[in-house]
């Protein structure tokens, strides 16, 4: 599935799907052992969260018709159909131009989503005020359209190598209305990923294109690859991770390449291969999530899209916690902020993406629906994400999450 032909085994093993799952569930296991580090688990609570997770979905979307955990939702905040608005500009234009346009708008709009941080938010002309992802993908979207990712003011509404290499914190900031009282968390790191993008994006025509290089050649990427019954899920994960491969911050590196999303963990496959790491790629799962309604709604069906995860983000970490499905073994972590390779919160996030795998199930069961009814995809829109906020709002002013984790601004 790889593009390119000098990745290591070791490597590949970590980008693919039944890895993270795999390593998240022994981690499991182990917390059923009562062997974990820093985290107890209390399965007698998970039936009470699936409770509360239906109960959410049937608030949320009575008629049980749930779209998929994309970030599509955050452009619609509110109920105005913002990229809809957009596409109103682009009538006439051949539809497989208009999904390289949502792919392209897509991808930047994931890469800068990772948590906002209380105390910012954007505000639309009309005076509409947003925050967090809400505001982060709303925010997204205007600078989309306003061309601050495009080297062609001819052509606005694209994102090429070109239109990101050039991109400085100072432009993002003001796109995004940053200011001494409007602080967005990670601005910096933010503005960094944008430049890597464009530089990746040049790395791999045969994923981007060549004119010019832009996300949006996913596309035409993965319509070659799709067979006459569709498009595998983990085709797009794995397209994904090749060429965002470059974008991520040096962290741990294997056999010459970058990891990305993937944190060392002392009790993770100790008899390896890639002993003691354990991969989450939680932004490019959520982006496949994204590519997937694109790639459908052009018309090639996405298929075993329960073969990638749940997200390792603490939407659905912190439901798990504020449920006392997990407890922390040291409760003044709680009061810490932890760096995001803190053995607490690899912990914390790979019991997340297995116990999601536990709760689906319960979930569907409540609704009476099966899994090709109620993919992960949509568990987690409807849902544990949801759920994660309705409870933290209720037991928290403004909402945060039970856990402070320090943010880059490429991982929460």
């Amino acid at each position: 599935m790889s593009v390119g032909g000098g990745t290591s085994e070791a490597v590949k093993l970590l980008r693919r799907p039944e890895t993270i799952r795999a390593r998240c569930h022994a981690l499991l296991r182990l917390a059923e052992a009562d062997a974990l580090l820093h985290f107890a688990l209390h399965p007698e609570r998970l039936p009470a969260a699936a409770d509360y997770v239906a109960e959410t979905i049937r608030q949320n979307y009575p008629d049980l018709a749930i779209p998929y955990h994309a970030r599509w939702r955050h452009f619609a905040a509110g109920g105005v159909d913002r990229w809809g608005a957009l596409v109103a500009r682009l009538a006439g234009e051949e539809p497989a131009e208009t999904a390289r346009r949502r792919i392209d708008l897509c991808v930047v709009a994931v890469l800068l989503d990772a948590g906002a941080g209380p105390d910012w938010a954007f505000t639309e002309p009309d005076g509409t005020k947003l925050a967090r992802s809400e505001g982060l993908g709303v925010a997204s979207l205007h600078a989309f359209a306003a061309g601050l990712f495009s080297s062609d003011p001819e052509d606005r509404l694209r994102v090429d190598a070109s239109g990101l290499e050039a991109l400085t914190a100072e432009a993002l900031g003001a796109a995004f209305q940053v200011g001494p009282g409007n602080p967005l968390a990670g601005l910096e790191g933010r503005a960094a990923l944008m430049r890597n993008l464009g530089a990746a994006l040049r790395l791999s025509p045969a994923l981007f294109g060549r004119a010019p290089p832009r996300p949006g050649g996913l596309f035409d990427h993965l319509r070659a690859t799709a067979t006459p019954q569709g498009l595998p899920a983990a085709a797009i994960l794995a397209a994904v991770l090749e060429g965002l491969a470059p974008v991520w911050p040096a962290r741990i590196t294997l056999d010459g390449e970058n990891l990305g999303d993937v944190w060392r963990h002392p009790l993770a496959a100790p008899e390896g291969p890639a002993p003691g790491l354990v991969p989450f790629h939680k932004l490019s799962q959520w982006l496949s999530y994204s590519l997937a309604e694109v790639m459908e709604e052009a018309g090639i069906p996405v298929l075993a899209l329960d073969a990638l995860t749940g997200l390792p983000e603490y939407r659905n970490g912190g439901l798990l916690l504020d449920l006392g499905v997990l407890s922390l073994r040291d409760p003044a972590l709680a009061r810490k902020v932890l760096p995001v390779d803190h053995p607490a919160i690899v912990e914390w996030r790979a019991l997340t993406v297995a116990l999601l795998d536990r709760l689906a199930e319960l979930v569907r069961a409540r609704l009476g629906l099966d899994a090709a009814a109620l993919p992960l995809a949509r568990v987690l829109e409807g849902g544990t994400w949801a759920a994660g906020r309705r409870i933290a709002r209720a037991l928290r002013p403004g909402g945060g999450p039970p856990l402070q984790v320090v943010s880059d601004g490429t991982v929460f």
